[in-house]
């Protein structure tokens, strides 16, 4: 099995879609057990990749590679180093946290947990694949599970949501794919494999064409200003659990997309269009967080957070340090259990209350102390408090921009205290003051519900209290990235 560790991975999900597709429908908790179980034995075998993976090398590790279409020089190539092995346990552990909390489902269960599991195989091959044409169909496998899963369990304005999504991400795509051509007929022999890409001399117009192609269709899935609109109509609509894979994993999609393809393919293009990144991580840091802080709708607030925290992740790519680069891909990990976890929260709330007005709230401090105590500590983790995850990450974004951009990091130190004033403002309106009359019968969390939390919390209070255990995976394979962006030999 270790000889296949990464097919397992990727396509366990997948053969288990296909199973559920023979189940009665009135088999539904069947269905739902059979599904967790698989999400489970995944992330088990995550954890294995884990324990095997040797993060003082800098290759690729796991690798698997057999020829698939030879006519046009397609082949099957997995593998995974420090940049993809953090996505792929987050994938792993979201979708398992997501899949638990897909529990509130009643309606055409059979059909949801098929396309949950096949959205999960399109996750993890975008995380593993290093043949662009597997990548790219990979990354549109993605696409089409979560169309149905926003247009049919989400909520009153789903359709619109979902197709809006659709055709936004996929106009990135086509992007994407003349960018994906322009690399294979350049090639000589003609490739779509990464590694060999990577290893070509291209001209300098050709990189920065061919850089904008891949950027346009990264930085919609991101997303990044002013490609982010369709980001807060998909959370607000799609299930909760939908919006913790979506945010959890879909927007790393983007960014992952510039550490495996842009940066080390056209590192000229990346230096030529360096300067513009760090305007639209500034842009979008400040943007988010004032946004933020005007919604009055809980869910939407955080939608609109994650377009000012995934920015950081473009400030630290922008900066092409070492502390810029291990922030950025630390930022992704760190985002992604930090923001899963709250709008595992909101869903809560909402199930209770059928309301995710936050100025029809007030006083549940007193009612779900359990729920109050879970949401300040992701609320806490998400402004930054020292000692808890999102505090390393966008210091060390911040760090590594101040090298190179003072005023960058000086200007999206205004998101950090926006994240403080519009998570304390929603602290403030949902849990303390006189408790609403309405919401005097709400129950506090429950079991379930925290089983889906506390390892989130687990690896937030790691990470802001030991990241060496995370970033000594991370370091080596960003430091053969910067030695390739600078043009140095590695």
């Amino acid at each position: 099995m270790l000889n296949h560790l990464l097919s397992w991975i990727v396509f366990v999900p997948l053969a288990g879609a296909i199973v559920i597709l023979f189940f009665p429908k009135s088999m539904t908790q069947w269905i739902k057990w059979k599904a967790t179980a698989l999400c489970g034995f995944n992330l088990l075998l995550g954890c294995i990749l884990l324990a095997k993976f040797n993060p003082n090398v800098t290759d690729i590790q796991f690798l698997e590679k057999a020829s698939w279409i030879p006519q046009i020089g397609v082949n099957y190539t997995l593998g995974v180093d420090g940049i993809s092995l953090p996505m792929v346990f987050l994938t792993l552990l979201l979708s398992c946290l997501a899949c638990i909390g897909s529990f509130g489902i009643k309606e055409r269960e059979k059909e949801y947990y098929f396309l949950y599991l096949l959205l999960s195989t399109g996750m993890l091959g975008t995380f593993v694949a290093l043949d662009l044409f597997l990548f790219y169909i990979f990354w549109e496998v993605v696409l089409v599970p979560m169309y149905f899963l926003i247009g049919i369990w989400g909520g009153p304005r789903k359709e619109y949501a979902a197709i809006k999504f659709f055709l936004y991400t996929l106009a990135g795509s086509l992007f994407m794919l003349l960018g994906i051509l322009a690399l294979y007929f350049y090639s000589s022999p003609h490739t779509f494999d990464m590694t060999e890409l990577g290893k070509i001399a291209y001209s300098r117009t050709f990189q920065q064409f061919v850089f904008l192609a891949f950027f346009l269709g990264f930085a919609i899935k991101v997303p990044i200003w002013p490609f982010h609109t369709w980001l807060p109509d998909a959370h607000v609509e799609a299930p909760t659990p939908i919006s913790v894979l979506l945010a959890g994993v879909l927007l790393k999609m983007g960014t992952y997309g510039f550490f495996r393809i842009s940066y080390p393919i056209l590192p000229d293009g990346a230096r030529w269009f360096q300067p513009w990144m760090g305007v639209l991580a500034v842009t979008g840091i400040i943007y988010g967080g004032f946004v933020s802080l005007a919604q009055q709708d809980f869910k939407k607030m955080i939608a609109y957070s994650s377009v000012s925290h995934m920015g950081f992740v473009l400030l630290g790519l922008a900066a092409f340090t070492q502390d810029g680069l291990n922030g950025a891909l630390l930022q992704m990990f760190n985002h992604g259990t930090i923001t899963g976890g709250l709008f595992l929260l909101v869903g809560v709330l909402y199930d209770r209350a059928h309301s995710r007005d936050l100025n029809g709230f007030g006083g549940l401090g007193v009612k779900m102390t359990v729920y109050s105590g879970i949401l300040i500590f992701f609320s806490l983790a998400s402004l930054g408090l020292p000692g808890l995850s999102g505090f390393v990450s966008e210091f060390l974004c911040l760090l590594g921009t101040f090298q190179v951009y003072r005023w960058f990091a000086v200007l999206a130190c205004i998101g950090i205290i926006l994240a403080a004033t519009y998570l304390l403002y929603m602290i403030q309106r949902v849990l303390l003051g006189p408790l609403n009359p309405k919401w005097s019968s709400l129950p506090d969390i429950n079991r379930r519900e925290i089983f889906t939390l506390v390892p989130l919390m687990i690896f937030i209070l790691a990470v802001g209290v030991y990241p060496k255990f995370i970033l000594e995976y991370m370091a080596p394979a960003l430091t053969a990235l910067l030695a390739k962006l600078n043009g140095i030999p590695f």
